[in-house]
């Protein structure tokens, strides 16, 4: 049995620890409750005009010349993959990661094969793994999520639509955590370009199955607006990814703070079998000693 000195030591290093994950677990639930308001008002809109952006597209596909929505032969393709800065969130970066590196192989091993599949990284985490491997990262970015805003993601997806525009990928992805509740976040693989089209069914009477009314036209609109939409599908999907990680790291957290309180409990119990023993060997040697000195 260790002795009273150890037990000590480590009861007050798990004691120190407990507090550390108990601040953590406070301080992400603060976060995950301002970005969960965000990303739950953002879902509607953003999914709203996507299925609107990939109607109309699918309409007037043959007759706009937007290279946003057409698609070609796929011979470079960018994976966007986007973990945290940091850790102490579980499996929230290993898991992506390990996904996003199991699609490329996969369903590209012949573009893979020949060094055409890239990384666009999105924080430290995911980059770290990905470096380690035998893939290209073109850019490894960490302080777009540092005060995420609105600005940042519009910035960073013109960046991509720019790498699209000049033929230098023909498909972008993005791979992230997307948010569901504060234990559960989901492996997203999301396209951003080209434009996902909706199905050839019908494409003729899609048009008069919507009440779409359209000022001035449908070219000049998309033109406006596809950009828009792109921008406002990349916040999203970073605003995602941050409430995603909040909920796994205030889990995480909570997780260890329950551990270090079940760890301390043991341990006391430990200390105190262990004073107790102590306590009784002494009494022994003292009554062992008074009677000798008896006899």
């Amino acid at each position: 049995m260790p002795n009273l000195k150890d037990i000590r030591t480590r009861i007050n290093s798990t004691v120190s620890t407990r507090q550390i994950t108990s601040a953590m677990k406070m301080v992400s639930a603060a976060k995950l409750r301002k970005t969960q308001d965000a990303i739950i008002r953002m879902r509607p809109y953003v999914n709203k005009l996507q299925e609107i952006m990939a109607e109309v597209t699918a309409t007037v596909h043959d007759e706009v010349d937007i290279s946003y929505i057409k698609p070609r032969p796929i011979n470079k393709v960018l994976i966007v993959l986007i973990t945290s800065n940091k850790g102490l969130c579980g499996a929230f970066n290993s898991n992506v990661s390990k996904r996003a590196l199991q699609h490329v192989t996969e369903t590209y091993p012949d573009i893979e094969k020949n060094g055409n599949v890239h990384f666009y990284c999105i924080g430290n985490k995911g980059y770290d793994m990905i470096k380690n491997k035998n893939l290209k990262i073109v850019h490894h970015e960490d302080e777009i999520l540092d005060a995420l805003s609105y600005n940042k993601a519009a910035i960073f997806a013109e960046q991509l639509m720019n790498f699209f525009n000049a033929n230098e990928y023909d498909k972008i992805e993005f791979f992230y955590n997307r948010f569901k509740n504060a234990a559960v976040q989901i492996i997203t693989n999301e396209a951003f370009l080209p434009i996902v089209q909706l199905d050839t069914v019908s494409k003729k009477t899609e048009k008069y199955q919507k009440n779409y009314i359209f000022e001035p036209s449908e070219i000049e609109i998309l033109n406006e607006i596809l950009p828009l939409s792109l921008k406002s599908q990349v916040y999203k999907i970073l605003l995602d990814s941050t409430t995603a990680e909040h909920g796994a790291r205030m889990t995480a957290m909570h997780k260890a703070t329950e551990n270090a309180t079940e760890m301390l409990n043991d341990l006391t119990l430990t200390y105190n079998k262990a004073r107790q023993a102590a306590i009784t060997k002494e009494i022994l040697e003292i009554v062992s000693g008074a009677n000798a000195l008896s006899e």
